[in-house]
């Protein structure tokens, strides 16, 4: 089914209900999103037109792009600007002097930064897998695509939704927006235009945008009407507030004040499903706390190699085999969940199936 520009524009208008919308209605999401973290990251090399296209295919309603800027000022697509461990770039010669050592939300880092190339000289890199030892089959993918930008990423998602006859959103992430304005190179209003530009500024439009910082997520509610996440974990805080902590943003009075400037809320995963001697427990309040505020919830990263599994929920000795990652689904999903993240799209999206079956 091949759908007009028109009928595109009217499908993701109307296929995707928004869960945050939803919840400022008091109207629970019907099913949780599946969101790819990164592509289908688990199976190739993270955040590639490769990775993407294989999330899509497995069924996933979002992909999500982390961006980063580069010298010349465009929105490339990589977990971090520092781009050693995800690019070949160490293999380059010409590049050898770029590399450095800088401080980035208060950790030193060294490497090579992306905010040091020029975009045409990103685009000779290839991108390869972060943990070759543990995803070899990932890994047998290095060298295959380029660092796309966040314009290529949107038009893969509107490409495929016009092929599928179905709506893939696109869920990008503002990656250290205090530390790039701190460089004259500030993130919101380059993004809200961006998305302006594609047609997405707009309540429904099928797009999260997310920030682990506070500042700039609000700046940026005033510039979009594109509807937003706050990232939050279980340690730590914004980047951007010495004096806040996510323990303190999420407790029940947190959430609200979190729900004057987002839509939403997308906490590390064991803050709705903990840990508990080894295996998961009971659900926190999270979900319920952040419903009652108007916040849809989207956590995040289900991985399913034991390494990254409780200790119940592994299986052998393996940290490369997968394990019991089904059973975190499920405890999610049953949480009340409104969407969640995950490396390995194809395998969420049957759980889900599963679970919906089972309603």
């Amino acid at each position: 089914m091949i759908l007009t520009r028109r009928a595109f524009a009217a499908a993701s208008a109307a296929s995707l209900a928004m869960p945050a919308l939803a919840h400022a209605a008091g109207k629970p999401a019907k099913r949780p999103i599946v969101i790819a973290h990164r592509g289908a990251s688990g199976l190739r090399p993270e955040h590639t037109r490769t990775g993407y296209l294989l999330a899509i295919a497995q069924g996933a309603d979002f992909i999500e792009p982390d961006l980063v800027l580069t010298k010349d000022g465009h929105m490339v697509v990589r977990h971090e600007n520092e781009i050693g461990g995800t690019t070949n770039v160490a293999s380059h010669p010409e590049f050898a002097a770029r590399k450095a050592r800088k401080v980035i939300d208060g950790e030193s880092i060294e490497g090579w930064f992306t905010e040091d190339f020029t975009l045409a000289e990103l685009k000779t890199l290839r991108a390869r897998e972060r943990l070759g030892q543990l995803r070899p089959v990932s890994a047998a993918f290095d060298g295959t695509d380029e660092i796309p930008t966040f314009d290529e990423v949107w038009e893969i998602a509107k490409s495929e939704s016009q092929r599928l006859g179905r709506t893939i959103g696109v869920y990008p992430e503002m990656k250290h927006p205090s530390y790039f304005a701190s460089l004259g190179m500030p993130f919101e209003a380059r993004l809200a235009a961006s998305l302006k530009a594609k047609g997405l500024d707009r309540r429904d439009a099928p797009v999260f945008v997310q920030c682990f910082e506070v500042g700039p997520l609000k700046t940026f509610a005033t510039l979009s009407k594109a509807p937003r996440i706050q990232l939050v974990s279980l340690d730590g805080g914004p980047a951007d507030d010495a004096k806040a902590t996510y323990r303190d943003m999420t407790s029940a009075a947190g959430m609200k004040a979190i729900a004057a400037y987002a839509d939403g809320v997308g906490p590390e995963w064991r803050m709705v499903v903990p840990v508990v001697e080894g295996g998961l427990g009971p659900a926190t309040p999270f979900v319920a706390d952040a419903h009652a505020a108007g916040l849809a919830v989207h956590p995040w990263t289900v991985r399913a190699e034991n390494q990254f599994l409780p200790p119940a929920l592994k299986r052998g000795a393996d940290p490369a085999a997968h394990g019991d990652v089904d059973a975190l689904y499920a405890a999610l999903f049953a949480a009340g969940i409104d969407g969640l993240f995950s490396d390995f799209p194809g395998l969420e999206f049957e759980a889900r199936a599963k679970f919906m079956a089972g309603k």
